[in-house]
Protein backbone atom coordinates (compact mmCIF):
# COMPACT_ATOMS: atom_id res chain seq x y z
CA UNK A 1 0.00 0.00 0.00
CA UNK A 2 1.25 3.49 -0.76
CA UNK A 3 2.00 5.90 2.04
CA UNK A 4 0.58 9.03 0.47
CA UNK A 5 -2.40 9.75 -1.77
CA UNK A 6 -1.70 10.45 -5.43
CA UNK A 7 -3.22 13.60 -6.92
CA UNK A 8 -4.93 13.45 -10.32
CA UNK A 9 -6.92 16.06 -12.20
CA UNK A 10 -10.49 15.32 -13.22
CA UNK A 11 -12.87 17.35 -15.34
CA UNK A 12 -16.39 17.62 -13.95
CA UNK A 13 -18.90 19.40 -16.15
CA UNK A 14 -16.16 21.47 -17.80
CA UNK A 15 -14.33 22.33 -14.58
CA UNK A 16 -10.95 20.90 -13.60
CA UNK A 17 -10.54 19.64 -10.06
CA UNK A 18 -7.82 17.71 -8.28
CA UNK A 19 -8.57 14.56 -6.34
CA UNK A 20 -6.09 12.77 -4.11
CA UNK A 21 -6.55 9.04 -3.64
CA UNK A 22 -4.26 6.20 -2.73
CA UNK A 23 -2.98 4.25 -5.75
CA UNK A 24 -5.14 1.26 -4.82
CA UNK A 25 -8.28 3.41 -4.91
CA UNK A 26 -7.30 4.92 -8.28
CA UNK A 27 -6.80 1.43 -9.68
CA UNK A 28 -10.14 0.18 -8.33
CA UNK A 29 -11.92 3.35 -9.48
CA UNK A 30 -10.60 2.88 -13.03
CA UNK A 31 -11.63 -0.78 -13.03
CA UNK A 32 -15.16 0.09 -11.93
CA UNK A 33 -15.44 2.84 -14.56
CA UNK A 34 -14.23 0.43 -17.26
CA UNK A 35 -16.72 -2.23 -16.15
CA UNK A 36 -19.52 0.33 -16.48
CA UNK A 37 -18.28 1.55 -19.86
CA UNK A 38 -17.56 5.01 -18.47
CA UNK A 39 -14.57 7.27 -18.14
CA UNK A 40 -13.36 8.09 -14.64
CA UNK A 41 -14.52 11.67 -15.28
CA UNK A 42 -18.05 10.49 -16.09
CA UNK A 43 -18.15 8.20 -13.06
CA UNK A 44 -16.81 11.00 -10.84
CA UNK A 45 -19.66 13.22 -12.07
CA UNK A 46 -22.18 10.52 -11.11
CA UNK A 47 -20.62 10.22 -7.66
CA UNK A 48 -20.44 13.99 -7.23
CA UNK A 49 -24.10 14.43 -8.16
CA UNK A 50 -25.18 11.65 -5.77
CA UNK A 51 -23.37 13.14 -2.76
CA UNK A 52 -25.75 14.04 0.04
CA UNK A 53 -23.18 15.20 2.58
CA UNK A 54 -20.49 17.85 2.75
CA UNK A 55 -17.82 15.16 2.44
CA UNK A 56 -15.26 15.87 -0.24
CA UNK A 57 -15.18 14.18 -3.62
CA UNK A 58 -12.17 12.03 -2.68
CA UNK A 59 -14.04 10.66 0.33
CA UNK A 60 -17.13 10.07 -1.77
CA UNK A 61 -15.07 8.13 -4.33
CA UNK A 62 -13.49 5.97 -1.59
CA UNK A 63 -16.93 5.16 -0.14
CA UNK A 64 -18.26 4.42 -3.65
CA UNK A 65 -15.38 2.00 -4.33
CA UNK A 66 -15.85 0.33 -0.94
CA UNK A 67 -19.60 -0.05 -1.45
CA UNK A 68 -19.09 -1.36 -4.98
CA UNK A 69 -16.87 -4.19 -3.78
CA UNK A 70 -19.05 -4.90 -0.75
CA UNK A 71 -22.02 -5.36 -3.09
CA UNK A 72 -20.15 -8.12 -4.96
CA UNK A 73 -20.16 -10.41 -1.94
Amino acid sequence: MTDRPVKHSLTLRGHRTSVSLESEFWHAFRQIADSKGKTINALAIDIDEARTTDAGLASAIRVFVLNHYRSLR
